[in-house]
C-alpha cells in the first residue's frame, strides 16, 4: 500500500490537505505517479471507440487529472508561502515534467479532433450556457496551446514552453535569494533617529534572533516601506533604496537580466509561431480590453489624466524639503520621507497615528463581520485543520444559515521561505459533480508586522486596505458556485480578476465602517472621530503620483510584451525607455525594476498589469451603487454575489459587470473618487 498521504483519501475536516503529514520527500513520487495516472485518464479520452460527446470528451477532459491537480495546487502554493532550498530543487524538476503532460493533451492530434468534433457539432446539442462557455473554452484552449500547429512547430511549441517554465520558477527564485540576502545592520543608536517604537522594536528582535547586537532591517516590506518613511538618516535611506531597486541585478548567480530577455523572447516566439504578431496581442484576445491598442490607449488617457497632478504633488514635496534642509535634487529615497512630513503638515496625520488602533485580530474580526453584514457569512477558527506553519490559522466559512461553506487559511507574517507582497490562491476549487457542490479551500498570504514582546501585530491603515483587498479575492473563491472547477471563483479574465479584491478595498475609506473596526490596543478606546477625519482627508494625498507609479509598471509590462522582434538590447535602456512618460525623479544609476517585476516574469500578470487600472474603473464605478444605496445594504450585496461573486468565469466579464450595475463603467467614478479631476 502506498504511504505517500498525498496520493491518499486525504481523512481530514472536510478532507483538507493533510499539511501535518506531508514531508518534503514525499513530493516528488506524488509527482510522478499523479502524473502517470493523469496520463491514463487522458489515454482513455483517446482510446474511446465511441462517437465523441459533451459527456466523454469535453466533461471528461475537465475532470482528467485531479490527483495531479490537487499535488500541484499544495505544492507550487507551498513553494510561494514556505519553500526551502529542497523545495526549490523539486520545483525545477517538476515544472519542466507538467509542462510535457499538458503539451502532451493539447498537441494529441486525435484527443484535438475529438473536440473539435464536438465543438463544431455544438450547435445541433442541447446544452446549457455553462456547458456551451466550457465548450468553448476547452476548444479555445487546444488552439491556443498550439493544438492548430503541424510537424517541427509543434516540437518547437513544446520546447519553448517547457524553457519558459524553468525560467519564471528561476526569475521568482532569485528576487527571494536576493531579499533574504540582504540586511541593513545598524548598532548605533542614533542611526535609528525618527524611526518608529514599533519598527524598532521589530527590529531589535530580528537582530536577537540571528544574534546580532542592534537592529536589523530588512527588505521584507513591513521593514522596508516604515524605513523609507521615517529614517531621519539620508545615507542610510540611499542604502536601503539601492538595495531594494538593485535586487537580481548585481551580474552574479541570482542576476536576472538575462533571464528577462530569454522570457520576453521565448514568449514572442511563441506568440509568433501561434500565429499572433507579439505576446500582448496573444495574451490580450483572451482579456476585457481584447487588444494592446486598446490597452495603450487606456494608459495612455490615465496617463494624461494624472500626470499634471503627479508632477505638482513631486514638486509640493520637493518645496517642502529644499525648505526644510535638502541641498540635493529630491531622490527616490527621500520621496516617501518627505512626503510623510508634508502629509502630516497638510492634514496632521501620518500612517503610524492609525497602528494603535488597528490590532491584527480586531481588523480581522471586522473584515469577517463586514463579510457577515453584506454576505451572511460567519467565521470559526478550527484548529483541526491542518496547517503548513504554525502561525497560519484555518477557519471553516459558513453561510447565512450555518451550512459549511468553505476553508479560509490566513497566513499573515513574513519569513525567509515567503515570497514578498499579499495574495490569495486556493488548495481546492468549488464545483459541483454528481449533485455534490464541493467547496473551495482558500488561502491569504499576506507580510504583516509580527507581534513584538512589546506590542501585538499593529497594521497601518494602508495594510488595512491590503487585508480588504486580499479578503476581496477571498470572497470570490469562497462564495463561487458554478458547475465547473474551471470556471469557479477567480477563474476569469485577468483584467476583471481584481474587481472583488479592489471594490472591498473601498469599505476602508468609510467612516461607519472604520468606526467598527478601530479600536486602541491598549485601552480598548474606539478610534477617534478626529483621527477618521484625517485618515479620509488624506486618502487622496498624492492620488496622482499614485496613478502615475502604477501606470509606469502597466507600460513597462506592454513594452516588454509588446515587442514584435527578437530583443537583444541592454535590459536598464529598455525599461528606462519604456518608462520615460511617466519619469517623475531623476535616473538611478544601478536601479532596475524589471529584474525583480514578479507579476511579470514569475506570475501570471504578463501583458496584464493593466488589470490593476482596469479593474479601478470597474471598483469606483460598482462601488458608486453601494454608496447610493447604503454601504451596508443586503440588497446590493446580494446582486453583487449573484451576478459577480458567484458566477466565475461563466460568462463574459462584461456581461456580469452589465448584470451588476445596468451599464458599463466610464472613467468618471475613478477620477472622481481619486479627486483627479480638474477644478
Amino acid at each position: 500500500m502506498n504511504n505517500n498521504p498525498l496520493l491518499q483519501d486525504f481523512k481530514t475536516v472536510h478532507q483538507t490537505p493533510p499539511f501535518n503529514q506531508i514531508k518534503t520527500e514525499h513530493y516528488l513520487p506524488a509527482f510522478t505517479e499523479a502524473i502517470e495516472n493523469a496520463k491514463k485518464d487522458i489515454a482513455e479520452i483517446v482510446d474511446a471507440k465511441q462517437e465523441p460527446t459533451f459527456e466523454n470528451t469535453i466533461l471528461a477532459l475537465e475532470y482528467a487529472g485531479e490527483q495531479l491537480n490537487t499535488v500541484s495546487s499544495i505544492f507550487f502554493n507551498l513553494n510561494s508561502a514556505e519553500t526551502n532550498e529542497e523545495i526549490q530543487t523539486i520545483a525545477r524538476d517538476v515544472s519542466p515534467m507538467l509542462t510535457d503532460y499538458s503539451n502532451d493533451i493539447v498537441l494529441n492530434e486525435t484527443l484535438f479532433a475529438k473536440v473539435k468534433s464536438v465543438y463544431d457539432n455544438r450547435s445541433a446539442l442541447a446544452l446549457d450556457e455553462e456547458q456551451i462557455k466550457l465548450l468553448e473554452d476547452t476548444y479555445k484552449g487546444f488552439e491556443r496551446k498550439g493544438a492548430l500547429l503541424e510537424g517541427d512547430d509543434k516540437e518547437h511549441y513544446r520546447a519553448i514552453t517547457s524553457e519558459l517554465s524553468k525560467l519564471t520558477l528561476q526569475f521568482g527564485e532569485n528576487v527571494l535569494a536576493e531579499t533574504n540576502a540582504y540586511q541593513l545592520h545598524i548598532t548605533k543608536e542614533e542611526e535609528l533617529a525618527g524611526l518608529p517604537d514599533a519598527l524598532k522594536s521589530a527590529a531589535a528582535e530580528i537582530a536577537k534572533n540571528e544574534e546580532k547586537e542592534g537592529w536589523i532591517f530588512t527588505l521584507q516590506y513591513p521593514s522596508y516601506v516604515p524605513f523609507m518613511k521615517y529614517a531621519d538618516n539620508r545615507a542610510l535611506r540611499e542604502e536601503l533604496y539601492m538595495a531594494f531597486a538593485t535586487r537580481a541585478n548585481h551580474n552574479n548567480e541570482h542576476d536576472n537580466k538575462e533571464i528577462v530577455t530569454k522570457i520576453v523572447n521565448l514568449r514572442l516566439e511563441k506568440a509568433k509561431l501561434l500565429g499572433y504578431e507579439n505576446h500582448a496581442q496573444f495574451v490580450l484576445e483572451e482579456r476585457m480590453a481584447k487588444t494592446p491598442a486598446k490597452v495603450n490607449a487606456f494608459l495612455q488617457d490615465l496617463l494624461d489624466r494624472s500626470i499634471g497632478f503627479a508632477q505638482d504633488e513631486v514638486e509640493e514635496v520637493a518645496t517642502y524639503a529644499k525648505k526644510h534642509g535638502l541641498n540635493d535634487d529630491l531622490q527616490r529615497w527621500d520621496f516617501s520621507y518627505y512626503s510623510e512630513k508634508v502629509k502630516a503638515e497638510k492634514f496632521d496625520f501620518t500612517e503610524q497615528m492609525t497602528k494603535p488602533y488597528f490590532q491584527l485580530e480586531n481588523v480581522v474580526d471586522g473584515v469577517f463581520n463586514l463579510a457577515q453584514t453584506l454576505y451572511g457569512i460567519t467565521f470559526k477558527e478550527n484548529k483541526d485543520i491542518p496547517v503548513y506553519h504554525e502561525e497560519v490559522k484555518a477557519y471553516e466559512v459558513l453561510d447565512e444559515k450555518g451550512k459549511y461553506l468553505s476553508i479560509l487559511y490566513v497566513d499573515f507574517f513574513p519569513r525567509s521561505g515567503k515570497q514578498g507582497g499579499a495574495w490569495m490562491t486556493t488548495y481546492g476549487e468549488q464545483y459541483i459533480k454528481d449533485g455534490n457542490n464541493v467547496r473551495p479551500f482558500v488561502s491569504l498570504v499576506c507580510n504583516f508586522s509580527r507581534p513584538t514582546e512589546d506590542a501585538p501585530s499593529l497594521l497601518t491603515h494602508n495594510e488595512v486596505t491590503t487585508f480588504l483587498h486580499e479578503f476581496g479575492h477571498g470572497l470570490h473563491g469562497m462564495l463561487a458556485n458554478t458547475t465547473y472547477k474551471s470556471q469557479s471563483g477567480t477563474s476569469v479574465y485577468r483584467d476583471f480578476v481584481e474587481l472583488p479584491s479592489q471594490i472591498l478595498e473601498n469599505w476602508g475609506t468609510e467612516k461607519e465602517w472604520l468606526e467598527k473596526v478601530g479600536k486602541h490596543y491598549k485601552t480598548g478606546e474606539a478610534i477617534p472621530d478626529e483621527l477618521v477625519d484625517k485618515i479620509l482627508a488624506a486618502a487622496n494625498f498624492q492620488s496622482g503620483y499614485l496613478s502615475v507609479r502604477q501606470l509606469s509598471f502597466g507600460m513597462t509590462d506592454m513594452a516588454w510584451h509588446g515587442i514584435d522582434k527578437p530583443f537583444n538590447e541592454d535590459v536598464i535602456d529598455f525599461e528606462k525607455s519604456a518608462m520615460l512618460k511617466t519619469e517623475l525623479f531623476p535616473e538611478v544609476e544601478g536601479a532596475c525594476f524589471s529584474s525583480a517585476f514578479s507579476h511579470i516574469f514569475a506570475g501570471g500578470y504578463a501583458a496584464g498589469y493593466y488589470g490593476y487600472k482596469w479593474a479601478e474603473v470597474l471598483d469606483a464605478d460598482a462601488f458608486s451603487v453601494f454608496k447610493q444605496n447604503g454601504i451596508f445594504d443586503k440588497a446590493t450585496a446580494a446582486s453583487f454575489r449573484e451576478n459577480i461573486l458567484s458566477k466565475g468565469g461563466t460568462k463574459h466579464p462584461m456581461d456580469l459587470y452589465v448584470a451588476f450595475r445596468g451599464q458599463e463603467p466610464t472613467l468618471d467614478a475613478l477620477m472622481e473618487r481619486s479627486d483627479l479631476v480638474k477644478k
